[in-house]
């Protein structure tokens, strides 16, 4: 093969397993010289692994990788970055005391007899970020910039070990729409430069809008690849479930499910600036939408309901009866449940087990005599794993290595068995594949056909548009607009109604 035309990665008939359980069968892949090659699939699906082989974090059972034409065998971290090969991790790998700088060059600084050269170090940093056309003083902590310029670190870090191929998580899984809109636009200025790029993402939208091709796989098997050109947004989610996965997108009109009773009303109820004066009601058996722009509020206001943050003034009333939820403590007695935005930081303790994490808010119920009983745990989280089909080798597992969908699963079915009246969902199918997306959804019917109420925020209009019953549009932390579901005729029509939002 010619080392000039030849692809910048050739990934040939990789297979691996774990024990008797097989993730990759002789699977296929390949990235040109400057091209944004995105990867897809559900959970489980093969794509991480495949992604640890090129890193060097996992070794290949089988199968053979070529860099540029020639064959290499990676077979660790440091042999994967020696061939060219960056990560930009989903979850950042900065240490958030050190400058912009020091992180950039960590475990490469530049010396001079023995000792580490800070303004050297300083100075490249320097150099490289006028190469991304990037402004960023690289003199700052890294605790003191926003999320945006975290992942612009990470890429630097990556292109100052020479990477010609970034590999790239969820890259906009933390960032606001302009920071999205600022790493596109850096995004094509490497792409000019020859950098390779694969994008792991589950957002259609994101992939039409930066890839050149797509690879889909499914159950360690390679399923698809293609030019984005020549296919649909729905071929590529059939590629992915193997089905036919719009169902879960239509609306189903669920009004002989829900009544006329008042479950949850607000009162001008005022957090600061962040939420003013908000009045709303909210139906047993409804679901109820809240959409808007960043910043506009949403995750304030269910916030502020849940007792994480304390109102300024105006009122709660759960049945008629008003009530102060000064902790979340005080909102689970009143049976008001809350899956935030931040599964990772704000749902889950990361580094404790399945089991601890599903009883977490159960554990009055889990004691005898007064201390915890290991076996109630135990019992209590094998009927919660069974019911959400969380897919798991044993419930000790630690819940931070699970993958999103399955956390999520956690997240959901911890609060769930808490039996709340009112279930709060912020965002609840970020980061989660095309399948499992589906899942929560229909769960969010489900649940409201049981005659609890839900209050959902989507920043995924179609999702927010096929479970709610009402849609309330909030600007600058007030409701600006309540649409019946009845009266959206389409995406577009919400779309306008957020950006016109006054």
């Amino acid at each position: 093969m010619s080392k000039e035309l030849g692809p910048v990665i050739e990934m040939r008939e990789i297979s691996k397993s774990f024990g008797s359980n097989p993730v990759l069968k002789a699977v296929d892949f390949s990235v040109e010289v400057g091209e944004v090659h995105a990867l897809a699939g559900e959970n489980g699906a093969g794509k991480s692994t495949l992604m640890k082989i090129l890193q060097g974090v996992y070794q290949k059972d089988s199968g053979s990788i070529y860099i540029s034409g020639s064959k290499v065998e990676i077979t660790d971290t440091f042999s994967a970055k020696k061939v060219g090969i960056g990560m930009v991790f989903q979850e950042f790998s900065l240490i958030p005391s050190l400058t912009v700088a020091q992180n950039i060059f960590l475990t490469n600084e530049p010396t001079k007899y023995g000792l580490i050269r800070d303004s050297k170090a300083k100075s490249l940093a320097t150099e490289l970020f006028k190469t991304m056309e990037v402004d960023l003083d690289p003199g700052r902590l890294v605790e003191s910039l926003p999320t945006a310029l975290w992942q612009l670190t990470e890429i630097a870090k990556a292109l100052a070990q020479d990477a010609k191929i970034l590999i790239m998580d969820e890259p906009t899984a933390s960032l606001a729409k302009h920071e999205t809109e600022g790493l596109f636009s850096l995004i094509q200025r490497l792409k000019k430069k020859g950098i390779s790029i694969i994008y792991i993402s589950h957002r259609m939208d994101e992939i039409y809008r930066i890839a050149d091709r797509i690879t889909v796989l499914r159950d360690g098997s390679r399923v698809l690849t293609s030019r984005l050109e020549d296919l649909t947004p729905e071929k590529i989610v059939e590629a992915i479930v193997g089905r036919e996965a719009s169902a879960h997108l239509l609306h189903h009109d669920r009004s002989e499910n829900i009544s006329e009773e008042i479950v949850l009303e607000l009162e001008n109820l005022t957090c600061g600036s962040k939420v003013q004066g908000v009045s709303l009601k909210l139906r047993r058996g409804e679901i109820l939408g809240l959409a808007g722009l960043m910043g506009s509020g949403r995750t304030e206001l269910l916030n502020t309901v849940f007792g994480v943050l304390r109102p300024t003034s105006g009122t709660i009333s759960i049945n008629g009866k008003r009530i102060r939820n000064n902790s979340p403590s005080d909102a689970i007695s009143n049976r008001i449940a809350l899956i935030p935005e931040d599964r990772r930081s704000q749902g889950l303790v990361l580094d404790h087990a399945v089991t601890e994490n599903l009883t977490l808010p159960l554990i009055d119920q889990l004691t005898v005599a007064g201390l915890l009983s290991s076996k109630k745990v135990l019992k209590k989280s094998q009927e919660i794993i069974k019911q959400f089909e969380i897919k798991l080798a044993h419930p000790e597992i630690k819940v931070g290595s699970l993958s999103g969908g399955n956390q999520q699963r956690v997240v959901i079915g911890k609060w769930l068995a808490t039996d709340p009246e009112i279930l709060m969902m912020d965002e609840p199918t970020a980061g989660v594949d095309i399948g499992t997306k589906g899942e929560i959804l229909d769960l969010v019917r489900t649940i409201a056909n049981s005659g609890k109420s839900i209050i959902l925020i989507s920043s995924e209009l179609p999702e927010l548009l096929s479970v709610s019953d009402r849609i309330l549009v909030m600007k600058d932390g007030r409701v600006s607009k309540s649409l019946d579901r009845k009266e959206i005729p389409n995406e577009e029509y919400l779309q306008l109604a957020i950006q016109g939002a006054s």
